[in-house]
């Protein structure tokens, strides 16, 4: 695959979790989608990593592995954002007995 492609096939993953996040009332959908665009960068990055990075300029493998650790990086924060976001979920259910967006005025009783 060519490096167009893989930013085509990354800038539809981020549209589609930007449409989600927007257009959703549900919280698991806006979490989902959140998680899209997240993706969405992440194959940016390996991209941007694999096929301009100068590896020719460069002996060591550090300046070729640049884009995966950031990808890495951001799976990490994306699971952290996952843990919290569905204890906010759970809090959310308790409180309203609904996980509707358009219902989440506050958490406290």
């Amino acid at each position: 695959m060519s490096f167009e492609a893989f930013l085509i096939v990354s800038a539809i993953l981020f549209c589609i979790g930007l449409y989600g996040s927007l257009a959703r009332r549900n919280v698991l959908a806006v979490l989902m989608s959140i998680e899209l665009m997240f993706n969405g960068v992440n194959v940016t990055l390996v991209a941007i990593s694999k096929y301009l990075a100068p590896a020719a300029l460069h002996d060591d493998i550090s300046s070729v592995l640049t884009g995966q650790v950031f990808a890495v990086f951001i799976i990490t924060v994306a699971a952290a954002e996952i843990a919290l976001g569905l204890g906010i979920v759970f809090a959310m259910y308790r409180t309203n007995e609904t996980v509707d967006l358009t219902e989440a005025t506050e958490l406290k009783h």
